[in-house]
């Protein structure tokens, strides 16, 4: 009988032995998920986390496309207006240089009126051509409205003169002080004698 004491002792010592492991096994199992669920719910929140910090950098870096977007087209309009206005200036500039020159081929045109000998006014219409031709090359180009209807646009009536026979009214006569166009723009009127 002790021995089967014995044995029934060593049994349910063996027996305590495996509900102590499976309840170990058991306790463990449940760590292990608890851990399992807490490391998920862990992994969900920083998803949820990384999620939101992509969606605002996303929108920064739209942000800043459109931003780079704006400046890029705001440089190129800038440099549009900026060629614009230095052309513009060089026109100016241009025209005023060649304003101020126009009045030096106008007296040297008014000398060939004087009864010049033949060499000199060979000389001074020598000058005149080439006069003409570096005018020319700049691109400017004359206004001579002579014989035409007089246009208050390109030319400034500075006498009137009453119509002779075949002469038609409103035309222009005689010019007295030539006008020019620039690219054109008119630089200078033409200062001319109307009938009337």
């Amino acid at each position: 009988m002790s021995k089967n004491k014995h044995n029934n002792a060593y049994l349910n010592e063996e027996a305590e032995n495996e509900k102590t492991e499976n309840e170990l096994e058991d306790e463990t199992v449940d760590e292990v998920c608890d851990e399992f669920v807490n490391e998920t719910s862990e992994l969900k929140k920083e998803n949820e986390d990384l999620k939101k910090k992509i969606e605002e950098l996303t929108k920064q870096s739209d942000d800043y496309k459109d931003k780079w977007y704006r400046t890029a087209a705001e440089f190129e309009n800038f440099k549009k207006r900026n060629n614009e206005t230095r052309k513009n200036a060089y026109e100016e500039g241009k025209a005023d240089t060649i304003k101020k020159i126009l009045f030096v081929g106008d007296t040297v045109e008014r000398a060939l009126s004087y009864g010049l000998d033949e060499k000199t006014e060979e000389g001074i219409k020598l000058i005149l051509r080439q006069y003409g031709e570096v005018l020319t090359n700049l691109g400017l180009e004359e206004i001579n409205p002579i014989g035409e209807k007089f246009d208050p646009a390109v030319s400034e009536a500075i006498f009137t003169k009453d119509a002779e026979e075949g002469q038609e009214s409103g035309t222009v006569e005689q010019v007295f002080l030539k006008g020019y166009k620039l690219g054109g723009k008119i630089i200078r009127y033409a200062q001319v004698v109307v009938i009337k």
